[in-house]
């Protein structure tokens, strides 16, 4: 059995309405678990354990990114002026095309796995490209950071360039192989990874669905992005009612599916999600920079469909998932004025999503409550601004506009420390 005690200032978002803080306390851990919180270890089984003394720091729980593409790293920023379709034909695909060459693989997914090491996220689902062999390297290098992910093997068999576009055959076969790739690895599992509906056949999608069925393994893709996608998608498919019936006819629905932005799902697709337990990755910067619009995403959560957060580099701009949450409040104020919604988002509905929220698609994780994994960021906020007497929540919520990856002190995934600041 191991034990230690986290020392600092804490605070976390068990349910979305509010913070609970506790000030200069201990988060006990016990085999990678958190074992309450406590003011003093005198009376406790812990009071000879050992202690990481993060006095006058922010402990928060890990944030998980439930979107993000590995090879979209090293242009993030570029073609923000742009939509969807005609940003994926004039950067993303020139560059996915570039994976083929393992050399140019590793130096570009180092520098990814290299950033988000430092960054706030402790879990997340990643999008790789076609490439399988390149795809294996990037998973080598985020086993080495320690953090938990889901990683997937991009499939295209149609409506793609022809250097990344797949034979149905050969696209599965490939995807199979991958999954077997990633036997042993401890931090990284497999994800089935269609890239979205308009560039994969029926074929491949009844194919996708079979592995992952076959082997009990996630499913990541893309849903109701754009206006223009969701046109593309009913001429495809006009035997579907909607882009979501698509993913469900081929059995790619259910609790352990993340779909990607959904920021124009109907009624129907709406009910749909939340009957069948699949989560959003809600995305708002790149929402924005891409034209697609603001997600609804309050309504989503008071529907009962389960939703997080994404970065979705490179259409966001960073890997900083406190960015991510700032920008989920922000945009829900614009949707709030221009299309009549009720209320924005309060800061700690999108601290949960990012946390306990997103967190949730990898079980009981981003929350300090007993029992959940013991998923932590320590913060040095002592930077922002002398104000004096701010309470831990205060601090929390300015985490999320003035903090990055130069703030994270330490982090720890389910009880190990997978980095700290030297």
């Amino acid at each position: 059995m191991t034990k230690f005690a986290l020392k600092g200032d804490i605070a976390f978002t068990s349910t979305p309405g509010t913070f609970e803080v506790f000030e200069n306390s201990y988060i006990l851990c016990r085999d990678g678990r958190c074992a309450g919180i406590v003011k003093d270890l005198a009376d406790t089984e812990f009071k000879n354990s050992t202690i990481h003394d993060y006095s006058g720091k922010l402990i928060v729980p890990g944030f998980t990114d439930l979107h993000i593409h590995a090879p979209q790293f090293l242009f993030r920023g570029m073609g923000m002026d742009l939509p969807l379709l005609e940003w994926l034909n004039t950067y993303t695909f020139p560059i996915e095309e570039k994976f083929a060459d393992t050399d140019y693989a590793r130096k570009s997914y180092t520098a990814f796995a290299d950033q988000l090491a430092c960054s706030p996220t402790t879990r997340a689902l990643v999008f790789g490209t076609i490439h399988r062999v390149s795809d294996g390297i990037l998973a080598s290098l985020l086993e080495k950071t320690g953090l938990k992910v889901f990683l997937g093997k991009v499939n295209m068999d149609r409506n793609s360039p022809d250097s990344l576009t797949e034979d149905t055959g050969t696209s599965l076969a490939e995807t199979e192989q991958f999954i077997r790739d990633l036997t042993g690895l401890k931090n990284v599992l497999p994800a089935v990874t269609p890239r979205f509906v308009p560039s994969c056949s029926s074929g491949l999608m009844e194919g996708l669905g079979r592995l992952a069925e076959k082997y009990g393994i996630p499913v990541q893709s893309h849903l109701d992005e754009n206006t223009s996608e969701i046109a593309w998608v009913r001429e495809l498919h006009p035997d579907c009612p909607d882009y979501a019936s698509v993913y469900k006819k081929y059995r790619l629905l259910n609790q352990r599916t993340v779909m990607a932005h959904c920021v124009h799902l109907s009624e129907a697709e709406q009910n749909l999600l939340r009957e069948s337990g699949t989560f959003i990755a809600h995305c708002p910067q790149s929402n924005t920079n891409l034209v697609s619009g603001a997600a609804p995403v309050l309504r989503y959560m008071e529907r009962g469909i389960p939703v997080g957060l994404g970065t979705d580099v490179a259409a966001g701009s960073s890997v900083n998932m406190f960015r991510a949450a700032a920008d989920a409040v922000q945009v829900s104020k614009l949707r709030c004025s221009l299309a009549g919604d009720e209320r924005p988002l309060k800061v700690s509905e999108a601290f949960y999503m990012a946390t306990k929220g997103g967190g949730a698609f990898f079980g009981n994780c981003g929350s300090f409550e007993q029992g959940y994994t013991m998923d932590a960021v320590v913060v040095d906020d002592s930077g922002f601004s002398p104000l004096e007497g701010l309470s831990p929540s205060q601090r929390a919520e300015r985490l999320l506009y003035l903090a990055d990856s130069r703030n994270v002190l330490a982090k720890f995934v389910e009880g190990e420390c997978v980095y700290e600041k030297s």
